[in-house]
């Protein structure tokens, strides 16, 4: 799926437009080639209440963006590699230790959290999978 289709679904999410289906846009994710920026030769991560955060950029300007934005370097091109949404979500997010989501397009007008729930990352990486687990356990 190109990387466009999700940028346009990030795009009319932020614009208020009610009608764009998440499950439909977290699909698009998975099939996109999505840019994941690197620092010191690992990935580039936050941590927030908790929780840590990879970035996936749809393309190179929102990232140089973010880049800038933040300092991480002199000119507009920050380290990065390419990868389909689907294998951030199934095989980086559950490696990482500790909960971890990601956030798509971070700092721009358009950006999208796509926090460990299940549904968006694997049940074993989801931290809502073992309240669920739980329930037939009573």
């Amino acid at each position: 799926m190109p990387v466009g289709e999700l940028a346009e679904g990030l795009a009319a999410l932020s614009g208020g437009d009610e009608s764009v289906d998440l499950r439909a846009l977290v699909g698009e994710f998975r099939r996109s080639v999505v840019l994941v920026p690197t620092l010191d030769d690992s990935l580039l991560t936050v941590e927030s209440e908790g929780l840590r955060w990879l970035f996936a950029f749809t393309g190179e300007e929102p990232l140089a963006d973010f880049a800038r934005a933040r300092g991480l370097g002199d000119d507009s091109r920050a380290a990065y590699l390419t990868m389909r949404g689907a294998r951030l979500l199934d095989v980086v997010v559950p490696a990482v230790p500790g909960p971890a989501g990601v956030a798509v397009d971070a700092g721009s007008g358009a950006g999208m959290l796509l926090p460990p729930v299940r549904g968006v990352v694997p049940d074993e990486a989801a931290v809502d999978a073992s309240a669920v687990q739980g329930e037939g356990n009573g």
